[in-house]
């Protein structure tokens, strides 16, 4: 056992019963490596600020190592059979499932999430492995019917080449095992960037993706500076496929890194969520779907709720009885299972700090939170602000974080106008029971998805994603795993 883990084994609430998914290296091509000595990064807990460990700090030359050895490894496991390749996904997924309690607990050390939400995410992220292996089996041939005469016409979908995978802090896990198990499920390699802040998660998955049986090159998780190693999987004409989820300002730059190699990218990038209550809402379930909208991940996600609606005949009544149960809320270290953890940086509370001030600066009211909380220079209490003018920030561009803004409307024609005034379209929510009503906003909300009357709207059969510059392309579903395939047309002469 490694000093780093060691020291983790003995100072965390709950050690782990199997100390080899603590990993401080990079993986590539079936090996652990420190690549060529840059250096390591050191990586803490962002309730407390204690030293977790430090992983590998690769290179560029590291990184092209990495994509050459999924460029050697491309043509042997693209062949194999979408059986054979079926059975290593559901061994990993098997894996990931017996390894749960272990995944959970570095994803609350590293980043700071509530240990129940942590638990999820291990279910939700094993629920793409094992859906994918499902789909690895179903990438079909197609027929068309020839307007030609004596010929015979076929649709191919073969898998792009070596992908690159770029994930973030705020799901560690599941973001890997989205783009990873679609990838490779489709035949193609993967070169797998996770966050620095959160590097531990993704290392235990590379730990039980190797003993699933991935063959070598296959899989590979280099770990070091985001601008380095990203920059040396745009830059490669190997990396035909670039998938990246964070914010809309890095997707731009990537986009633009990605032109000179006219790559296929995968972008799930911010958003900006309206949330719109209706006065014919079931107000009870309305309140309770509002706070899980907001609040989920202590609102570091990019389907939080960030801009309240709420119709003014139910306005005074909902923003009060939201801001009584968020009075409630309990914030902690995430292994005490608290409703609101810690925010991951610095710069994520000056964000808060920023919103709140700015909408009280234009007349908003404070009904409670507002400051740092005492457990902590990262922790923020969840907040709720009510009469937030159109042109406050936090109504402007995404908080990420627990303060919750809230607007009354009083017309349909004019609530649509202001949920759809934002560039990242990626989720709205909609309460109403007026069946018309719904039919009318789901077609005319300009965003990927829609809630119609519940929060929870993710899996691993749906399509994730957004429209405007919420992002490119979608996740999940059998369209994430045709975003890994070119269509090849085969004309035969039959004559």
């Amino acid at each position: 056992m490694s000093a780093s883990a060691a020291m983790l084994q003995k100072t965390s609430l709950s050690p782990l019963a199997d100390p080899r998914l603590f990993r401080e290296f990079a993986y590539v091509g079936g090996t652990w490596t420190a690549g060529s000595g840059a250096g390591m990064i050191e990586v803490s807990n962002p309730a407390d600020g204690s030293r977790i460990g430090s992983v590998a700090a690769l290179t560029a030359a590291d990184a092209k190592s990495a994509i050459a050895a999924a460029q050697q490894a491309f043509r042997p496991w693209s062949a194999q059979l979408p059986a054979a390749r079926s059975d290593i996904l559901l061994r990993w997924h098997a894996l990931i499932l017996a390894a749960k309690d272990d995944l959970a607990r570095l994803m609350v050390l590293e980043q700071g999430k509530p240990l129940s939400e942590a638990l999820g995410e291990i279910d939700y992220a094993a629920s793409f492995v094992a859906f994918y292996a499902e789909e690895a089996k179903r990438l079909n041939v197609e027929s068309i019917t020839s307007h030609l005469p004596d010929c015979e016409m076929r649709v191919l979908r073969q898998p792009v080449g070596v992908a690159a995978l770029v994930t973030p802090w705020n799901f560690p896990s599941a973001m890997l095992t989205r783009k990873a198990s679609a990838a490779l499920a489709a035949g193609c390699t993967v070169v797998a960037h996770p966050s620095s802040q959160t590097p531990f998660s993704g290392l235990a998955l590379a730990e039980l993706a190797e003993r699933a049986g991935f063959p070598a090159g296959v899989f590979n998780i280099v770990t070091g500076d985001a601008p380095e190693i990203v920059g040396a999987f745009t830059s490669s004409p190997l990396v035909r496929a670039l998938s990246f989820t964070g914010s809309t300002e890095i997707g731009r730059l990537l986009y633009a890194q990605s032109a000179p190699t006219i790559k296929r990218l995968i972008l799930e990038l911010g958003g900006h969520a309206p949330f719109l209550a209706f006065a014919d809402c079931d107000f009870d379930l309305a309140v309770d779907r509002a706070i899980a909208a907001k609040f989920a991940t202590s609102g570091q996600d990019c389907l939080a709720a960030n801009r309240f609606y709420v119709e003014r005949p139910i306005y005074e009544r909902f923003v009060n009885a939201f801001a009584e149960k968020v009075k409630a809320m309990r914030v902690g270290a995430g292994m005490t299972n608290p409703d609101i953890g810690p925010l991951m940086n610095d710069g994520a509370i000056a964000k808060q700090k920023e919103h709140v001030a700015d909408a009280l600066s234009r007349g908003a009211r404070l009904l409670t939170g507002g400051r740092i909380h005492g457990a902590g220079p990262l922790f923020f209490e969840p907040t709720v602000l009510a009469d937030v003018p159109d042109d406050a920030l936090i109504f402007q561009e995404e908080t990420f974080g627990p303060v919750a803004g809230f607007t009354p409307f009083d017309d349909e024609a004019d609530v649509l106008d202001k949920a759809n005034l934002t560039e990242t379209g990626l989720v709205a929510y909609l309460h109403t029971r007026d069946n018309a009503r719904i039919a009318r906003l789901c077609e005319r909300l300009e965003f990927g998805m829609v809630a119609v009357n519940r929060t929870k709207i993710t899996g691993a059969p749906v399509p994730f994603g957004g429209v405007k510059q919420a992002g490119l392309g979608r996740e999940g579903s059998r369209h994430g795993l045709e975003a890994y395939t070119d269509i090849k047309y085969v004309c035969r002469d039959t004559a």
